[in-house]
């Protein structure tokens, strides 16, 4: 039986870089590493749980492909329980060539395939019922999903004592993210940037976003900041927690090891304090080399880590 459940976006990764500049036309430039490998929040933030010591099961939907085949293989190895991944013929698996240019931000290529086709129907309540921690990964733009289902999902979680954690993308468009305020008394834990914030509230500070939040009725809200780490609110409270330094390759996953070190906390019974720390702390270690997951923290290292790098937490009402 796993303690968390993850369910959301899925997606077969394959990072091609660091490269000090992209090809000419016809050039054929030859560079150190492409590296295939599972992506998608909902995955990422699992093998981030896993990597933590954390039993964990995850819940999505892929193709009939060959792409399918190597995803699941790739979050098996990562000790992810795939047995709650749905299949559909309707799309092909979900996948994104991630191009990682010195000095530049990275760029994507990317079909959203199969996680067109995930709903709440492709949810077991009688998993959910079981588990400690429920997580959903990428509300708004997985088009499936039913704010109306989602919810109830989210209450019958509630009644059977299950921690529920949602984190939200905004589309480019931003459609839905006003939508998203309805169903923010239903979530225990919403963990929005500090962009999608912006987009949902209007507002840019994060501290004026968290006032926004607390009066659509979210309970517990945290923004993350990037380099300035995290903010949080709840019941009235305040926290900032500093971010840490690392040696940065590659950024891609860090706020999806902040969710999975966040979830960990919570697990583990930490006060909120410790739990942003261990947050800020698993979101560094993803920038420590290329792709999403590779340079993750084993529950060793974050400890150690810790110990290492005091950071200390401000606390207000």
């Amino acid at each position: 039986m796993a303690d968390v459940g993850c369910a959301g976006v899925l997606v077969s990764d394959i990072f091609c870089g660091p490269m000090d500049d992209l090809p000419r036309e016809g050039q054929l430039l030859a560079i150190d590493a492409i590296e295939p490998g599972a992506g998608g929040c909902a995955a990422n933030v699992a093998i981030g749980l896993a990597k933590q010591g954390i039993t964990v099961e995850l819940a999505g939907c892929v193709g009939t492909d060959s792409s399918a085949t190597s995803l699941l293989n790739s979050l098996e190895d990562d000790s992810v329980g795939c047995s709650h991944v749905t299949t559909t013929d309707e799309y092909p698996t979900s996948k994104t060539v991630i191009l990682v240019v010195a000095g530049q931000d990275r760029r994507y290529i990317h079909t959203f395939g199969a996680n067109k086709a995930f709903a709440i129907e492709h949810i077991d309540r009688n998993w959910i019922q079981d588990l400690k921690v429920f997580y959903l990964g990428g509300l708004l733009i997985l088009p499936a999903i039913d704010l109306e289902e989602l919810g109830a999902l989210l209450r019958h979680c509630r009644q059977n004592d299950v921690v529920t954690v949602v984190d939200v993308v905004v589309p480019q468009d931003s459609a839905g993210a006003d939508d998203v305020k309805s169903i923010l008394p239903e979530i225990d834990y919403f963990l929005p940037n500090d962009d999608e914030a912006a987009v949902i509230t209007g507002e840019t500070d994060p501290l004026d976003q968290l006032q926004a939040f607390s009066q659509y009725g979210a309970n517990t809200v945290v923004v993350t900041l990037g380099e300035n780490g995290s903010v949080a609110t709840r019941d009235g409270r305040f926290w900032r927690a500093p971010a840490f330094s690392v040696d940065l390759v590659d950024p891609s996953g860090s706020g999806d090891a902040f969710t999975a070190g966040f979830i960990a906390g919570i697990v583990n019974g930490s006060d909120m304090a410790d739990v942003l720390r261990r947050a800020n702390a698993y979101g560094a270690s993803a920038a420590r080399a290329l792709g999403t997951t590779g340079s993750l923290f084993t529950v060793d290292e974050v400890c150690t880590f810790l110990a290492d790098n005091p950071k200390e937490v401000e606390e207000w009402t």
